[in-house]
């Protein structure tokens, strides 16, 4: 992906409207640019941070930017359950409207080296679409298996048309929910799985990998709304503010993100739910207990950052740099 001279992940861009497409049924895609100059690089699997005018902000996977980094493309599904995301996207964001982004991120790397089984469902085909052209541009072996309700409801068809010969559609009101043991289990060897969609997708791709024996850690999924996560009874939780010189008492009801920031620590923060991996900071000190969506069970496994909207600290202590 062509790159340009990188911008702080926090620091926040004024951004154009410049297009609104209809991609499917209910999916809009947006075309953003700034007032001049170029937008930041970014590799596939990157999401970017969308301030709405509403100030709400919501994480959405780039599609695509032009070579020159003149623009990049965001598509945005409509959430029957939106709190003013979505919603105001699909009802309300004009061409020539102003919004602001911040990042990219990407916590969804697509692995430098070896073939890809990617496979979407739903809305999840956007960072798969980027992959698959940057496989595509590299001559890399890939496959892709894309399923929804319905053709109608299947974003991005004729972008895949080019690619027909390495694609397989499962709208299921034609052909039923993708044979997901089939397809993990044609996988190589050498192969990587990238799986992006629905939770229950995701959880049955992840079954699949568990039944076929692959290692787990040939299986990458973003997910975009964090999993149902039994009931805890937590205790309090002394932080340490390394850079910032505190010391946070934060109390069994309160996450150590709002603790952190009631005491005047700043901290970069968005989904609240340990999906889109802003508030990830480093651990100097101290064991995390994880309980977000977005680092791998190796990254957990290291404790070298945790996610401070939904995760805590076992022994009740840890040291942050923040």
């Amino acid at each position: 992906m062509t790159t340009a001279a990188d911008t702080a992940a926090d620091e926040s861009i004024h951004v154009t409207v410049l297009e609104l497409r209809w991609e499917a049924a209910g999916v809009v895609s947006v075309r953003l640019g700034p007032e001049d100059g170029a937008l930041p690089g970014w590799e596939p699997g990157a999401h970017v941070d969308v301030v709405l005018p509403n100030r709400i902000v919501r994480q959405y996977s780039l599609v695509e930017s032009a070579p020159d980094l003149r623009w990049y493309r965001v598509a945005v599904q409509l959430d029957p359950e939106s709190r003013g995301g979505s919603e105001y996207i699909h009802r309300f964001l004009r061409p020539g409207q102003q919004v602001r982004v911040r990042g990219p991120r990407n916590h969804f790397p697509m692995p430098k080296h070896g073939p890809l089984v990617l496979v979407g469902g739903g809305i999840g085909i956007t960072p798969l679409l980027a992959m698959l052209r940057s496989a595509q541009a590299h001559s890399r072996p890939w496959s892709l298996h894309y399923g929804g309700r319905s053709r109608g409801t299947m974003a991005f068809l004729p972008e895949l048309e080019p690619y027909r010969d390495r694609v397989r559609l499962w709208p299921s009101d034609e052909t039923g929910l993708p044979p997901l043991d089939e397809i993990v289990s044609s996988a190589g060897h050498d192969s990587t799985i990238l799986a992006c969609g629905p939770g229950a997708m995701l959880d049955a791709v992840g079954a699949a990998v568990a039944r076929s024996g692959i290692p787990e850690e040939r299986l990458q999924v973003e997910r975009f709304k964090a999993r149902p996560r039994p009931p805890t009874v937590d205790a309090p939780v002394l932080v340490r503010a390394a850079r910032s010189e505190r010391e946070v008492l934060v109390d069994e009801n309160t996450s150590l993100l709002d603790g952190l920031l009631r005491a005047g620590v700043r901290v970069s923060s968005s989904c609240r739910n340990g999906v889109c991996g802003t508030c990830e900071v480093a651990v100097l000190a101290g064991v995390p207990d994880h309980r977000d969506d977005v680092l791998t069970q190796a990254q957990q496994a290291a404790g070298a950052s945790m996610l401070v909207c939904v995760s805590r600290a076992v022994g009740g202590e840890v040291t942050l740099d923040v």
